[in-house]
């Protein structure tokens, strides 16, 4: 089930407890935290993962209304106060309800009620598409290296050597930097001196890897990690 991490933030204690008993009979509204301090609860959401603010406009240091135009949309937020005037004012900025204080429960559950409806349609966004190449610089040139053509790396002290289908690169950047921008577990960090191309291994026998280019040792450090990768475990 999808949850809502919900924060209170309310100047009057009495009414946090009634916000934190009602909240906490609700079971797709997970309670993360109450402040009496507007600005603290400005700085929480602004540090992410909060779904919704119970938010009270009549506060000393930091009004509502203030806070939401501060805010600027990171959050669905519902309006709590014992003035009905300033619920207009509350709605300019796309609030998504308005609680009057005392809050009762069925009232609460109902605004709680339209943001989950609200979260639960809004669709997934799709993950980034990840890089399917690596440019590998070589002298004054950045030369492009799709994945499906990568054998294997070997590392030397000072530079590495790329080895593709059709040539071998060399290049002054290190076989660590390389190993943190290729994919894993589709590229297996091996040896210290070696990175191969899980879908080029031919056989594995007696500690070494065969492909059809070369034949590579595998390390001690990198056997148990490897062999996880092979087995499927």
């Amino acid at each position: 089930m999808l949850k809502l991490n919900v924060l209170a933030i309310d100047d009057e204690p009495l009414a946090l407890r009634v916000i934190t008993s009602h909240v906490r009979q609700i079971p797709f509204l997970h309670l993360v935290g109450t402040t009496t301090q507007p600005l603290d609860g400005l700085m929480r959401v602004q540090q992410g993962g909060i779904d919704l603010v119970f938010l009270d406009i009549q506060m000393a240091t930091l009004t509502g209304l203030q806070f939401l135009h501060l805010l600027q949309g990171k959050c669905a937020v519902i309006l709590t106060t014992a003035y009905p005037q300033y619920a207009l004012d509350g709605y300019e900025y796309a609030v998504a309800d308005y609680l009057l204080k005392p809050i009762a429960f069925d009232r609460l559950l109902k605004a709680a009620q339209r943001v989950y409806a609200q979260a639960a349609t809004r669709p997934t966004p799709s993950p980034p598409e990840l890089p399917k190449c690596l440019f590998v610089k070589t002298d004054h040139r950045l030369v492009k290296v799709d994945y499906a053509d990568l054998w294997h790396i070997e590392g030397g002290k000072d530079y590495a050597t790329v080895v593709t289908s059709t040539e071998k690169l060399l290049t002054l950047i290190s076989l660590n930097q390389l190993a943190e921008q290729l994919p894993h577990p589709q590229f297996l960090r091996v040896h210290k001196s070696y990175i191969v191309a899980l879908d080029k291994i031919s056989v594995v026998e007696r500690q070494r890897i065969y492909t059809d280019k070369a034949v590579i040792p595998i390390g001690d450090t990198y056997r148990a990690a490897f062999t996880r990768v092979v087995e499927g475990r």
